[in-house]
């Protein structure tokens, strides 16, 4: 797991200028601490360069990126794990392959000449972000995972492209505009992002499952965008309207546990996160049965006992034998560390579980571990969120009982009234735009879609002006795979539009690779091996969800390894305590909007009305809706959280500091 960065020139006489790279690497020391590597092509206009976290291949000179080919034909630098690498190794070597390194990065050189980009892909199975450049095509491409698991943004300056792992590791680029746009301000004060955008104007993420080539011609750059893979549930008509259970729950116990023993393959020890989640401890328990030492699993516990998950995360650790460290947090803390989460995530936050997490992060980095197991995905593809049983619920089933729909409906509510603002709406909300290629608008994207009214009063006169005809379920919609959703179980088209939003924009960004490479440590989410995936998309509706039962399926095919307390438990969403619930975090939260929110700060960022920031906070208070406070509780982190990027990435020179960090970390280009 590394941090990537590079330039493509539209002129390929334009030289690179060595010491960039290496600073575009420098500043991401975080992500790849091991050491680094540059390399530029001659009279090629192109130059790539690596931050190096050594798991597989622990020699530092031999794996070092950006990889060549002899001919000097392929370039590639390459972020993330390929599972599975050393049959293909092996195969490629009969068939007179070369390898100079252990890496698993290194086949994608093999690959890639024999078969094409697209065939390359096939192969490739894990969490992974890459560049490659091809000197017979003069042709750049950059390459996501099928998640979007590790990120991958690029930007279009008047002499090339510019691309890398983080944001600022593009604002290291002098030529590389810093500017938060209106639409981009906008979804970051409403949690939900378009996919493929950030809060920056002209700065791009490569979409999950998606290429972005890059050709030099007359004309200068054509850069085109193609989707080599997509989530597909079946049509509603093809799934098994009498399932053998029996043959799915084996099935996805055979699948996650291929996924698990693949994870498992690294040179250095591999840990565990572990909450008290069905998710995280099916992760734990089929780790521990393969492993054969104690598998050491981390907790993070929290201050507020209705949202700690410490004694059931206890209760199963205790089961399997695992080794387990508890990192217990206090309110307070959480906010302590909020600026720091920023600088890492890149985009706001709406609960400081991102911080809690990058916290843990620090604490598996400090027992010398840089590779954990994570439950990420199992929600998203099992239907675990109450998001999705309020949707099944209500579009799902159509012959259910109206009498039995209202006990189920209730029973939802009533387990999950802690997270009515955030993970369920306080009131239904329909966007027309969404609406019209769904069919519905799902549960997941209600609670933050309704803030649009209160968002839009925040900003400035001038903003709000530019985005009065601006319809963010539309934005959002456009981006939607009209195909995989026709014909669709509305089960699916809720799942869906989840894995194209929220999976994507929050939980493997702020809640996953971001907090956790702040730190050095690589995260790998089994559930979202493609393999099981594809699988997990033709388990029928009524067996992910199974009347009031959430993820029924994988329950079934875990109920060995999981405590009976667990495995009787309504999902219970995994997120901090809101500031409004503590007197020591809503302090904290004060002060931090004293300290970047002020209305000297605020005028002087230019994108918030103060006098509206102000009067927001003042009113936090006055409602006596658990569910109301939580929304604006959201609402101000996500203020504060534009405010410090603003700090951090517009007003501060960012090329300057990434040239400081290169020479603190003794970083030269020789």
């Amino acid at each position: 797991m590394c941090g990537i960065a590079g330039v493509f020139h539209r002129d390929p006489t334009r030289p690179i200028d060595p010491q960039l790279l290496v600073n575009m690497a420098a500043i991401q020391h975080h992500r790849g601490p091991d050491g680094f590597g540059y390399k530029t092509l001659k009279d090629k206009g192109v130059g790539f360069s690596h931050a190096r976290l050594s798991i597989i291949d622990l020699n530092e000179s031999r794996g070092r990126q950006p990889f060549i080919t002899e001919d000097e034909r392929l370039m590639l630098t390459k972020n993330g794990e390929l599972y599975d690498y050393q049959r293909i190794r092996a195969e490629l070597t009969a068939d007179g392959a070369q390898f100079q390194t252990k890496s698993d990065s290194e086949i994608i050189l093999h690959l890639f000449p024999r078969m094409g980009l697209e065939k390359t892909l096939e192969h490739l199975r894990g969490e992974f972000a890459f560049a490659l450049y091809d000197q017979h095509d003069d042709a750049m491409y950059l390459v996501r995972d099928r998640f979007g698991v590790k990120p991958l943004y690029w930007t279009q300056t008047d002499n090339g492209v510019v691309f890398g792992s983080e944001l600022k590791v593009l604002f290291a680029h002098p030529e590389v505009h810093r500017e938060i746009d209106e639409e981009g301000l906008f979804h970051q004060l409403i949690q939900t992002m378009v996919p493929g955008t950030t809060a920056f104007k002209g700065i791009h993420q490569v979409k999950p499952g998606h290429v972005v080539k890059i050709n030099r011609n007359r004309n200068g750059l054509k850069i085109d965008e193609h989707k080599y893979w997509d989530i597909s549930f079946p049509q509603a008509d093809e799934h098994d309207i009498n399932p053998n259970e029996d043959y799915y729950i084996e099935a996805v116990r055979e699948k996650l546990l291929e996924a698990v023993q693949h994870r498992m393959t690294a040179d250095v020890p591999v840990g565990a996160y572990l909450s008290g989640g069905i998710d995280s401890c099916s992760i734990l328990g089929l780790s521990q049965a393969i492993s054969q030492e104690p598998v050491k699993a981390f907790t993070i516990g929290f201050d507020d006992k209705e949202y700690d998950e410490t004694p059931i995360a206890k209760e199963m650790a205790d089961k399997v034998g695992a080794d387990q460290h508890v990192l217990s947090l206090s309110a307070e803390h959480l906010y302590e560390n909020f600026e720091r989460t920023i600088w890492h995530t890149e985009r706001t936050i709406y609960n400081t579980l991102g911080v809690a997490k990058m916290l843990m992060s620090q604490e598996v980095n400090s027992v010398n571990y840089k590779v954990v197991m994570t439950g990420e995905g199992s929600d998203e593809l099992f239907a675990g969120y109450p998001s999705f049983r309020n949707d099944m619920f209500l579009y799902g089933l159509s012959d259910l009982d109206k009498h039995q729909r209202k006990i189920w409906k209730s029973s939802l509510e009533q387990n999950n009234a802690l997270f009515r603002g955030a993970m369920l709406p306080k009131e239904e909300y329909n966007s027309k735009a969404i609406s019209s290629f769904v069919g519905f608008t799902p549960t997941c994207l209600q609670p933050w879609l309704h803030c649009d009214s209160i968002a839009m009063n925040l900003l400035t006169k001038d903003r709000q002006h530019a985005l009065s005809e601006y319809d963010p379920g539309a934005a959002i919609a456009d981006t939607f795979d009209l195909s995989m959703l026709q014909g669709r179980h509305p089960l699916d088209k809720a799942q869906y539009v989840w894995i194209k939003t929220m999976l994507e924009g929050q939980i493997l960004t702020w809640g996953g690779d971001r907090v956790d490479m702040a730190n050095s440590m690589e995260a790998r989410p089994a559930f979202l091996d493609h393999h099981l995936a594809e699988f997990a998309t033709r388990v029928p509706p009524q067996l992910r969800i199974k009347g009031p039962v959430e993820k029924y399926v994988l329950k079934e095919a875990m109920k060995g390894l999981l405590p009976e307390t667990l495995y009787k438990r309504q999902k219970f969403a995994f997120m901090a305590p809101p500031a409004h619930r503590d007197e020591k975090k809503w302090a904290a939260l004060m002060k931090l909007v004293n300290e970047y929110a002020s209305e000297d700060q605020i005028k002087q960022a230019g994108l918030l009305d103060a006098s509206a920031v102000a009067e927001m906070i003042k009113n936090q208070g006055s409602s006596e809706h658990h569910h109301d406070r939580v929304q604006m509780d959201a609402v101000i982190n996500h203020v504060i959280g534009v405010q410090i990027m603003q700090q951090k990435f517009v007003a501060t020179d960012v090329p300057k500091q990434a040239a400081r960090r290169a020479q603190e970390l003794g970083w030269q280009a020789a």
